[in-house]
């Protein structure tokens, strides 16, 4: 792994993280809700009437978002080195996992863990420890 640093800038990085935070702690003030995208999309599935207007601006603003941005700025270009059906049988443990874990690294990471619930903390560490030993393992074990 390489880092460019001609193109690193901490700055956005931080802006981002305010922005993510701002948005967290709006949402649980405002509409008593944590900022978790999968119990946000998951309960859009079935909608209840009045519960869906919020979780689809929540959502539409996470796909908006990017195009805002580049309204203003370049994109960075992605280079994704899988092929589709890895990442579509990625996308579907990611979605398992969830279910398992109760929620996912934004309800428990950023969430959950400002709001210092054991059960994120421990949530978290699972994500980052099955995380470091994923790519230890690909990158070393099976490259």
């Amino acid at each position: 792994m390489s880092i460019d640093w001609n193109a690193f800038n901490p700055w956005s990085s931080l802006a981002g993280g305010i922005l993510i935070g701002l948005a967290a702690a709006l949402l649980i003030l405002l509409n008593g809700r944590v900022a978790g995208v999968s119990g946000i999309l998951g309960g859009l599935l079935p909608p209840k009437p009045g519960d869906a207007a919020w979780r689809v601006l929540f959502l539409l603003g996470m796909v908006l978002a990017p195009l805002v941005y580049a309204a203003f700025a370049r994109l960075p270009v992605l280079h994704i080195e899988a092929g589709g059906g890895l990442l579509v049988a990625a996308g579907l443990l990611v979605g398992i996992g969830t279910r398992y874990g109760s929620g996912c690294t934004s309800g428990h990471g950023v969430c959950g863990v400002a709001r210092l619930s054991p059960r994120s903390v421990v949530a978290t560490l699972a994500f980052m420890l099955v995380g470091f030993l994923t790519v230890f393992l690909l990158r070393h074990a099976f490259p």
